[in-house]
C-alpha cells in the first residue's frame, strides 16, 4: 500500500504511510483537492504523487528543505532561521521528515523558517506535484541456505543485493534497502534475481560460524563478496589487502573497520547529493588530510583503502555511537536473525554466555507490595527458562540472538521481525489500550491514560479496560492495535482475570502489535503473544515491587508517546527504579508506537554553567531513521547538521534560548541525573 494523501479538515494536505504508521501535514494558504499526478516528475523515487494549487505551503515543524534545479544542483538548503528567495524557474523540494517529502513547481520561490515551523512561498496560486516515498523497508525475496558454512557465506554475499547505491550516499538509511530473509533449509536456493553488489572487495574467511556472523554487517555494507580462506582479511580488485585479525581480535577489528569506513562515508558523501554542514566533518578536516571530493568520485574499492589508511585514533573520538550491538549464538538457527540485524547495520558478535541460575534473577523487595499473584512462587519467571548474562559494550541498545533467557539485554527473534512485515497497512487512527485487572493499581492506569494520546498532532483512539474476564482479554489480544498496556498480574498459569486466569498459549492470533507487561514474571507469556502474532514488548523477569512498576510504566508508556522506539524507551526508563533490571524487550525493539516530532527521539542532558545552560542531545536512530541519518538542532546560534545516534556536542545557551529549544515539543530532559520532561519545566526545577 502506498504512501496516501488526505485533504485535512483545515486548509491542507496530508501524507500517510500506512505501513510505518507516520503521518505529515502540508498547510496550505486555501482548501485544496488533490489530483493523480506522476511520480516519474520526480528525480528521486516516489511511491505516489498528487497535484494541488496552493500560493503557500506551511510545514507544522522546521524542516530541513532542500532545493535542485531541474539539472539536479543544489540551489538552496533552508534549516531553521533561514530565509531563500529563488526566482522564476523549476524546482524540485526534498523536505526531510518521518517520512520523504518531495515538492515540484515552476514558479518563484521563498522558503523561510522561525522557531517551530517553515513557509515555502509562489507569490500565487501554483500548481504544486506533491510526492511521498515511505521509509519503508521489507524484504524483496527469501533466500534458503543449508547449515553448510559455504552456503551461508554465499547467502550472506547476496544480502548486498538490497544496495540502493554503492557511493557514499549508502550511508544513509534510505539508500541501503532491506536484505533479503533468511530461511534454513535442505539445500541451497538464492533467486535469479538476488544480484549482489560488484564492487571489486572481498571478505576471506575461515568457514565457521564464529567467522561468518560478525562479518556479515560489514559484507552487506561494502557490498563484499564473501569466500573461504585460510585467514580473516579483506582483498579488492586492486590488490588491496587489509588484515582483520587485529591487536584486539577478529571481532574487534570487524567493528573498527565498520565503524570507520561508515564514519568516513558519512563526511564524503557531503560532496555529492547533499552538500550540507555536517558537524563531524568540520572536526574531521582538523585531524585528517584527505579529498573528499576525489573520494566522492573514486569508485568502493577505492575509498576503502584510503578509508583504511587513516588511523582509527583520528576517528575514534568522533564516530557516532552505535546504534545496535548484537550478541549472537554461534548456531545454524541464528542465521534466520541475520538479514534484521544486518539492516539495522547492528554490529554483531558470536557469544559463549554465561549461565546464571534464576535464583539470581529475582529481585527482593521483601515486605513490599509486589505484582506476583497471590500464590505466586516469587521466583523468576518460568522455570524451564536457562538464564544467561553476556558482556555489553557501549552502544546504545543491546539483543541476544539464541534460545537461552538473556539478563540485562533484549530478546530478538525472528519470528517478531516475520510478524512485522505481515502488519496490516492502515491509516486509521493509532489504537492504544490499558488494561487494568487489579484496582490497586489504579494509579499507573491513571497516569497512562493521560499520556497516551496527549499528542495532538497525532491522531489517537485510546481505549481503558479494567477487570477484565479470560474471554474479555483474549477479545482484547486479538484485536488489531498499536499497543498494549496491561497493567496487573500474571504467574505461571497466564493472565490473572476476573474469572480466572488467561494464557497466550491457546490464542489462534494476536492482533496487538506491541505491548508492555508490568506484571510480576510476565516474560514466558510475552514471548507466547510474539508466537502468536506480536512484533515486539517489554515484559519482566521476576516479580517487581508495586511502586517500581508504576514508575517504570509510567516512564515508558510517555518515552512511547515521544517516538522511542521499545529497545530505547526501556533503556531510558530502567534508570527510573531499582526495577528496571527485570525488565526486558523480547521481538523487535526497534519498533516504534508513534513518531516523534522532530524525526529523530531526543533525551536532552542540561547541567548549569555560571549563569548559562551547557546543554547536550542524545539522538536515538530509529529503524526507519537509523544510522546515517542527521539531526539539527533548533538553537538559533547552530547551523550544522550531526549523526543522529548518541551524544551530540554540547551547546552553551542562556535560559531564554534553554526554554525555547525545549518548548518546541515534549521531549525527556535529565538534570541532576533525574528524568523530567520539557512541558513540566520552570524557572525553579532550574535552580541547580
Amino acid at each position: 500500500m502506498n504512501v496516501a494523501f488526505e485533504p485535512l479538515s483545515e486548509p491542507g494536505l496530508e501524507l500517510i504511510d500506512p505501513i510505518e504508521r507516520v503521518r505529515y501535514s502540508l498547510l496550505t494558504d486555501a482548501p485544496v483537492v488533490p489530483s493523480t499526478a506522476d511520480p516519474d516528475a520526480f528525480r528521486f523515487p516516489v511511491d505516489d504523487a498528487v497535484a494541488i494549487e496552493c500560493s503557500s505551503i506551511t510545514l507544522p515543524t522546521v524542516a530541513p528543505v532542500i532545493v535542485r534545479d531541474e539539472a539536479g544542483d543544489v540551489v538552496a538548503s533552508a534549516e531553521h532561521f533561514s530565509h531563500e528567495e529563488l526566482p522564476e524557474g523549476t524546482y524540485s523540494m526534498e523536505v526531510s521528515v518521518q517520512l520523504r517529502i518531495y515538492l515540484r513547481v515552476e514558479s518563484d520561490v521563498t522558503i523561510s523558517s522561525e522557531t517551530e515551523r517553515t513557509s515555502i512561498e509562489f507569490g500565487e496560486p501554483t500548481r504544486v506535484v506533491v510526492g511521498g516515498r515511505s521509509k519503508h523497508e521489507q524484504p524483496a525475496a527469501t533466500l534458503t541456505t543449508t547449515d553448510a558454512p559455504e552456503d551461508i557465506m554465499r547467502t550472506v554475499t547476496a544480502l548486498s543485493s538490497s544496495l540502493k547505491t554503492t557511493t557514499p550516499e549508502r550511508s544513509l538509511p534510505t539508500l541501503r534497502g532491506h536484505p533479503p530473509a533468511i530461511e534454513l533449509g535442505d539445500e541451497l536456493s538464492i533467486p535469479e534475481t538476488i544480484e549482489p553488489a560488484d564492487t571489486g572487495v572481498a571478505i576471506e574467511l575461515p568457514p565457521t560460524y564464529r567467522y561468518i556472523y560478525p562479518a556479515a554487517t560489514l559484507a552487506y555494507y561494502l557490498g563484499a563478496e564473501m569466500v573461504p580462506g585460510d585467514a580473516p582479511r579483506i582483498v579488492t580488485d586492486d590488490g588491496f589487502e587489509y588484515d582483520l585479525d587485529g591487536p584486539g581480535g577478529f571481532e574487534s577489528e570487524v567493528v573498527r573497520v565498520l565503524k570507520q569506513v561508515f564514519f568516513l562515508d558519512c563526511v564524503t558523501r557531503t560532496e555529492g547529493l547533499y552538500p550540507i554542514d555536517l558537524h563531524e566533518r568540520q572536526r574531521l578536516e582538523r585531524e585528517v588530510d584527505l579529498s573528499f571530493a576525489e573520494l566522492y568520485e573514486a569508485p568502493l574499492r577505492e575509498q576503502l583503502e584510503a578509508y583504511l589508511d587513516v588511523p582509527y585514533d583520528a576517528v575514534e573520538e568522533l564516530l557516532p555511537q552505535w546504534k545496535l550491538t548484537t550478541h549472537v549464538s554461534p548456531t545454524p538457527e541464528s542465521i534466520e536473525t541475520l538479514p534484521y540485524l544486518v539492516n539495522d547495520l547492528a554490529v554483531i558478535r558470536t557469544a559463549e554466555p554465561q549461565q546464571v541460575s534464576a535464583s539470581s534473577v529475582e529481585e527482593t523487595g521483601m515486605g513490599a507490595y509486589t505484582r506476583g499473584a497471590a500464590e505466586s512462587s516469587g521466583g523468576a519467571s518460568g522455570g524451564e527458562n536457562t538464564y544467561v548474562q553476556v558482556e555489553s559494550d557501549d552502544a546504545i541498545e543491546q539483543a541476544w540472538v539464541g534460545d537461552e533467557t538473556p539478563i540485562g539485554v533484549s530478546k530478538a527473534t525472528p519470528e517478531a521481525y516475520r510478524n512485522r512485515f505481515d502488519r496490516d497497512p492502515s491509516t486509521g487512527d493509532i489504537a492504544i489500550t490499558v488494561v487494568c485487572n487489579d484496582d490497586r493499581m489504579d494509579k499507573e492506569r491513571d497516569i497512562v491514560d493521560e499520556v497516551y494520546g496527549s499528542r495532538a498532532d497525532l491522531p489517537f483512539e485510546v481505549s481503558v479496560e479494567r477487570d477484565l474476564r479470560t474471554d474479555e482479554l483474549a477479545d482484547v489480544l486479538a484485536e488489531p492495535a498499536e499497543f498494549l498496556h496491561y497493567v496487573g498480574h500474571i504467574d505461571d498459569a497466564g493472565f490473572r482475570c476476573a474469572d480466572g486466569t488467561l494464557d497466550a498459549d491457546t490464542l489462534d492470533d494476536v492482533g496487538v502489535d506491541a505491548f508492555l507487561l508490568n506484571a510480576c514474571q510476565s516474560y514466558d507469556q510475552g514471548a507466547k503473544l510474539i508466537e502468536a502474532g506480536a512484533i515486539g514488548g517489554i515484559a519482566t523477569l521476576s516479580d517487581v515491587i508495586n511502586s517500581g512498576a508504576v514508575r517504570i510504566g509510567s516512564t515508558v508508556a510517555r518515552l512511547l508517546n515521544c517516538g522511542f522506539p521499545l529497545r530505547a524507551a526501556l533503556e531510558v526508563a530502567k534508570g527510573e527504579s531499582i526495577v528496571g533490571s527485570q525488565y526486558l524487550v523480547i521481538g523487535d525493539g526497534g519498533l516504534t508506537i508513534a513518531q516523534a516530532e522532530s524525526g529523530t527521539p531526543i533525551l536532552t542532558h542540561v547541567e548549569s554553567s555560571g549563569g548559562e545552560y551547557e546543554i547536550t542531545f542524545e539522538a536515538f536512530a530509529t529503524t526507519s531513521g537509523g544510522m546515517g541519518g542527521m539531526f539539527m538542532p533548533i538553537i538559533e546560534s547552530n547551523k550544522t547538521f550531526y549523526l543522529n545516534s548518541g551524544a551530540i556536542g554540547t551547546m552553551t545557551v542562556s535560559e531564554e534560548e534553554l526554554f525555547q529549544t525545549l518548548q518546541l515539543e515534549n521531549v525527556p530532559v535529565r538534570i541532576s541525573e533525574e528524568l523530567h520532561w520539557s512541558s513540566e519545566l520552570s524557572a525553579e526545577t532550574l535552580d541547580f
